[in-house]
């Protein structure tokens, strides 16, 4: 079955072309496009599933698929486009095509009524195509192709209803921010074949030690430069303020970016080139402390907001930090288990706000109002109109927050754990635990926030609204029901020792992650007494965040958005988001936009080439002519003369210049 992976790409390629054609020839046949989109990707899942079990059958040998040769150059430069298929790329391909499968269906009720159903199933699709590209390649060029892909996509869908600016500023502002991160990624594929000769990644793993110094320069600079691509792509400091701003999409887009697909590659990508970082402790340790920084960071931030899906995405960002936290600290497969545990909740969590959102504009509809369908503060006491989704979306909220036993909290834990005992040995790695446990604290707070101001107390709409609120129809609530047990059982993929596992997801990845033995020491996580506080403390801190979230906002009455006063200190800080868009804006944005506008347009394009260049020849071109023109004036009196003039200073020129 592994022969056949390419199967996983071609059906939603096909799929994106298919749906693509619909759309210009019959857009109204969305039956035909539902059926293409959706059973483009459950085909690709159903081959997932059979590579699973070959792959569980192994012995955890990598298998490549060789499609053609691409860049055949040189006999020293050939790159073939090869798929990989070993333990970590399966994991991969079964959350990607699993988990979106599942939102695939969910935007068959979400996106009906849209006139543009039929190109919007051609880019998720084409969406999912590239992502596979970029998890199944077997070197770094081909995993590019993936990259650049999940970029481009990502500007399609995010600003998919371009007729709003701010829709397609925030499809641009996605793609530029990404477009910086790749600049290291293309360094560094640069640099690790000028220095180690190839860009596969098995041979990466086997020669990379070989030429490159432990804790030298060259490896340094190169695993940083690949880091520089994965905040871009993973929304981390500095490059993580396109994220939130990515909610401009559909909410079915969301849920596809931040918990299934493009935001995940940024991690994945560390996992892959892992020999790479482990031959850079102060890269890893830029990871880790970048990590656990956005982690808090992002957290803060989601505290004070009060659109839903702006607290989901800045809850991603956070998320994200918590991975990188993983795998900066050498727990490879802590941080691939809290990917996806994440993709199950936090998907749990998008599609969630995407029912409650699809039932505000609905009820808007058939009262003719109008409002803000994703501000909180116009909900309030849906868990009457929408059980289904207020018992989904809790069951999500409890295993973010990290209480057990749901998914969230193993995976969460273990990755504190790792950074617990890494930090005996460097304090850098106790400073990021110490940062993570606060960010856990604020998560279960903005969380049990977010459920607050969302199902309970009154509802805070209008009157003429509430009649008509409705739980999602069935072909929406159904992936819900799916994620809500995979967020209460996906614990089970790493469960540890002391819950009756045996960390099966970590030895699964052995056969990838063990080349990194011989350059980072091996995590021994902590027993006895020691373990119980941690786990201990991390149950506390989430029970604690969900309390006091839960009493705070309920303590006295939400207020509407036009009765909020203006928020004034830390809270306008936090409201404003540290105003990091609008310092990026000053120092980076502005003045390129000058430089742009007043250098290059006027300065050289307009002036040098066109007014000195194009305009100045032509204005010389024109000067001449007018001058022959006066020469030739029909005058023979003054053609003689000239023409005199012109033989006495030849024949000067002649006389004077013979010996």
């Amino acid at each position: 079955m592994t022969s056949l992976v390419w199967l996983t790409i071609l059906f939603p390629l096909l799929g994106a072309v298919i749906n693509g054609a619909i759309a210009i020839r019959r857009p109204e046949a969305k039956g035909l496009v539902s059926l293409v989109g959706v059973g483009a990707l459950l085909g690709s899942f159903a081959v997932a599933i059979g590579i699973f079990l070959e792959v569980l059958a192994g012995d955890g040998t990598a298998t490549r698929v060789l499609l053609w040769q691409w860049m055949p150059v040189t006999e020293r430069l050939s790159i073939d486009l090869t798929l990989q298929v070993d333990r970590l790329s399966t994991v991969m391909l079964l959350v990607i095509t699993g988990v979106g499968s599942l939102i695939h269906l969910f935007s068959v009720g979400y996106m009906k009524s849209d006139p543009g159903y039929a190109r919007y199933f051609a880019y998720l699709n084409l969406f999912v195509a590239f992502m596979l590209v970029l998890v199944l390649g077997a070197s770094l060029p081909v995993s590019f192709i993936g990259w650049e892909g999940v970029g481009l996509c990502s500007y399609l869908l995010i600003g998919f209803w371009y007729e709003v600016d701010a829709n397609s500023d925030a499809g641009k502002k996605a793609f530029l921010a990404n477009r910086i991160g790749d600049f290291g990624v293309l360094m560094a594929m640069f640099l690790l074949w000028w220095h180690v000769g190839t860009l596969d990644y098995d041979g990466l793993a086997r020669q990379a030690p070989e030429v490159l110094a432990y804790a030298g320069a060259p490896v340094t600079l190169i695993a940083l430069l690949l880091f520089l691509g994965c905040t871009g792509k993973s929304a981390q400091i500095p490059l993580f303020t396109w994220l939130p701003d990515a909610m401009a999409g559909p909410t079915p887009v969301s849920a596809l970016i931040h918990a299934a697909t493009m935001v995940t590659a940024g991690v994945f990508l560390v996992v892959r080139t892992g020999v790479i970082f482990s031959l850079a402790p102060v890269a890893m340790e830029v990871v880790a402390i970048t990590g656990a920084l956005t982690a808090f960071f992002a957290a803060t931030i989601a505290l004070r907001q009060n659109d839903i899906k702006k607290v989901l995405a800045y809850s991603t960002v956070s998320q994200l930090g918590y991975m990188f936290l993983a795998v900066g600290t050498g727990a490879w497969a802590a941080g691939i288990f809290h990917l996806v545990t994440h993709a199950f909740f936090k998907a749990l969590l998008f599609l969630g706000s995407g029912s409650v959102i699809h039932a505000m504009h609905h009820a808007q509809h058939a009262a003719h109002a109008h409002g803000d369908a994703q501000d909180m503060r116009l909900m309030g006491g849906l868990r009457r109109a929408m059980p289904w989704t207020f018992v989904l979306m809790g069951i999500a909220t409890l295993a973010i927050a990290g209480v057990p036993p749901l998914a969230g909290f193993w995976s969460k834990d273990e990755i504190l754990a790792a950074a617990f005992v890494r930090g005996g040995g460097n304090t850098i790695y106790l400073v990021a635990w110490g940062l993570g446990l606060l960010a856990a604290l604020m998560t279960a707070f903005y969380m049990a926030r977010l459920m607050a101001m969302t199902f309970f107390g009154r509802f805070r709409g209008g009157d003429t609204l509430e009649p008509h609120l409705h739980e999602a129809p069935a072909v929406m609530t159904g992936p819900l029901v799916v994620l809500g047990l995979l967020s209460i059982v996906g614990g089970v993929l790493n469960l540890p020792g002391f819950a009756g596992g045996s960390h099966y997801l970590a030895h699964w990845l052995e056969p990838v992650t063990d080349a990194t033995l011989p350059y980072l020491d091996r995590l021994e996580m902590p027993h006895g007494m020691t373990e119980l506080l941690l786990v201990g403390g991390a149950i506390t801190i989430a029970l604690v965040g969900l309390a006091l979230g839960m009493w705070t906002t309920l303590r006295r009455p939400v207020l509407t958005p036009a009765a909020t006063p203006a928020a004034t200190g830390l809270a306008r800080v936090l409201e404003g988001k540290y105003f990091i868009d609008e310092l990026y804006q000053k120092v980076f944005v502005g003045p390129t936009v000058w430089f742009s506008r007043r250098v290059l347009w006027q300065g050289i394009d307009q002036f040098l080439v066109d007014r000195m260049g194009v305009g100045g020849t032509a204005r010389v071109a024109k000067g001449l002519g007018w001058l022959g023109s006066r020469l030739q004036n029909g005058h023979v009196a003054l053609y003689l003369t000239l023409f005199v003039a012109g033989v006495v200073l030849l024949m000067r020129a002649v006389i004077g210049g013979a010996p």
